[in-house]
């Protein structure tokens, strides 16, 4: 008999609106399966107990009353840790933070908080969110659920872990070049990186972009949109943000149906020449093909971002530049980076890296690289007219040891900075369409492989809808169905993600 901890969002919903199930009894499973897992992954790095156990029985109380409650009342969520919230720790993955507890809410974590929901703790992150590793110098490394010993990619890592493994149906996370679909690949859960906009984002510093997307993660679609239908949409409070759009997010809440049968679908390994390794080349089609025996059509798309990445790069400039010239030198102003005498200074490589370059970036750059986004945003656009979602592999390679930044090379070809392994991901951001992450078994060393999803911009929950159909499709196929991992093994292993993950940032990564 599985544990509550173990239930979707979406059924677990639905036990408690029946009373066959208490808020407190669901958060009770959650945080037992944290206390046994966690050590070994170390993904839910902030908790208040406490607290979550109060709102779980003041829910239950209004409950029993007959009050009307939230759409997410009762449910665990847990918030990435970049995300600030009341009372409760916020400490962006960086040491300076440690301490940091903010005295209100960030506009997603207030809609989670209002909609009833319990906030169960912060999950972890590389710092400031900067890298698709999760590791920092505050908290160390998480590991991934299926061997530790792996990175979970990142930078919502934590949460995809936390979710992974039971801790929380739901969880929160962002997404600049990947950091919702790349760890969702590598933990076998779901994710959904939408229309810029759809989420407000109350801390957006630049006013039209398409990065810095706030989103949903969760281990079923079902249950990704229904966190969408409380974190979306243009309320009050999110006007602040000059992207947000207005839209009714309820309709997240529930799925358009898709028929399978009749699916366009365009199929690509590497976007055009991105690179990927030959592994994940090697899964990628074999997924292609059982997929093609239950799609309408499974064809190779005609998609060329192969200069994306150059793209993606300059717009980064002028981004972080935005982002940063107020804070980079606050805190150590001669360090590039922490060392070994500083263990604790500096900012984190990745971000030094990408702001010195920035400095050094001209306007004409700036100009030439957003120009050709739109372009390449125009040619990816016109696929849509021919297919009715574009799928390709969710990262360019497998789960690597997490003691790495990022892999120095793939199948012997060198990978010039940090961003340039995830092409996959970052070029999807370059052209903004809505995205969906989705788990698709294993890769040939165990670990989940997952795909990413592409539809039309504004047309996201049409892109859920074909997402919950192709999940369901994946589920009579044991070899494409969502992996689990072994949560008693975890039980029982012992890691290094809390130690050693501390010193993973000793050494800035190459350039």
């Amino acid at each position: 008999m599985s544990e509550p901890c173990e239930l979707s969002a979406t059924r677990a919903r639905e036990l408690l609106a029946a009373r066959d199930l208490s808020a407190i009894e669901l958060l009770e499973s959650c945080l037992a399966r944290a206390d046994a897992t966690d050590e070994a992954v170390n993904a839910l790095v902030i908790r208040d107990d406490e607290a979550a156990r109060a709102t779980a029985r003041a829910i239950d109380d209004a409950r029993s009353r007959g009050d009307e409650l939230g759409p997410l009342a009762g449910l665990p969520v847990a918030i990435k840790d970049i995300q600030a919230t009341a009372g409760l720790t916020t400490t962006y993955g960086a040491v300076p933070f440690a301490n940091n507890v903010p005295e209100a809410d960030d506009g997603i974590v207030a809609r989670v908080r209002n909609t009833g929901a319990i906030i169960i703790g912060k999950t972890n992150t590389p710092e400031f969110s900067i890298g698709a590793n999760t590791v920092n110098r505050l908290f160390g490394a998480t590991g991934n659920p299926f061997d530790p010993s792996l990175t979970c990619g990142g930078s919502s890592g934590g949460s995809a872990v936390a979710l992974s493994c039971g801790m929380t149906p739901l969880a929160t996370g962002s997404d600049h070049g990947g950091s919702l679909r790349i760890p969702a690949s590598y933990c076998g859960v779901a994710a959904h990186r939408s229309t810029p906009g759809t989420v407000a984002h109350d801390e957006r510093t630049i006013g039209r972009t398409n990065y810095s997307v706030q989103g949903p993660m969760a281990r079923t679609v079902a249950d990704v949109g229904l966190l969408l239908s409380v974190i979306a949409g243009r309320d009050r409070a999110a006007r602040c943000d000059p992207m947000a759009f207005p839209l009714d997010p309820s309709e997240f809440a529930e799925l358009p149906e898709a028929d399978v049968g009749k699916l366009r679908v365009g199929v690509s390994a590497d976007l055009g020449g991105l690179l990927v390794s030959d592994a994940v080349r090697g899964v990628f089609a074999d997924r292609v093909e059982r997929l093609s025996g239950i799609v309408g059509s499974a064809e190779e798309a005609d998609i060329d971002l192969s200069d994306a990445l150059d793209v993606d790069w300059q717009l980064r400039s002028d981004i972080f530049a935005t982002q940063y010239h107020r804070s980079i030198h606050k805190f150590d102003p001669d360090a590039a980076g922490p060392d070994a005498n500083n263990p604790d200074g500096g900012f984190n490589p990745n971000i030094r890296a990408t702001y010195d370059e920035a400095l050094s970036t001209t306007v004409l750059d700036i100009a030439k690289a957003r120009r050709r986004q739109v372009e390449l945003y125009r040619a990816t656009d016109a696929l849509f007219d021919r297919f009715d979602v574009l799928i390709c592999p969710g990262v360019s390679v497998p789960p690597f040891d997490w003691h790495q930044l990022f892999p120095a090379e793939i199948d012997g070809v060198p990978v010039r900075n940090y961003m340039a392994w995830l092409g996959l991901s970052a070029a999807l951001t370059v052209v903004g369409h809505p995205t969906t992450a989705l788990p698709c078994g294993r890769d040939g060393q165990g670990t989940p492989f997952g795909l990413q999803l592409v539809g039309p911009s504004y047309s996201d929950r049409r892109l859920l809808g074909i997402a919950a159909a192709l999940e369901a499709a994946f589920g009579d196929d044991p070899v494409m169905t969502r992996p689990v991992p072994d949560v008693d093994w975890l039980a029982s292993v012992q890691t290094a993600c809390r130690s050693e993950g501390r010193l993973v940032h000793a050494s800035a990564p190459p350039k």
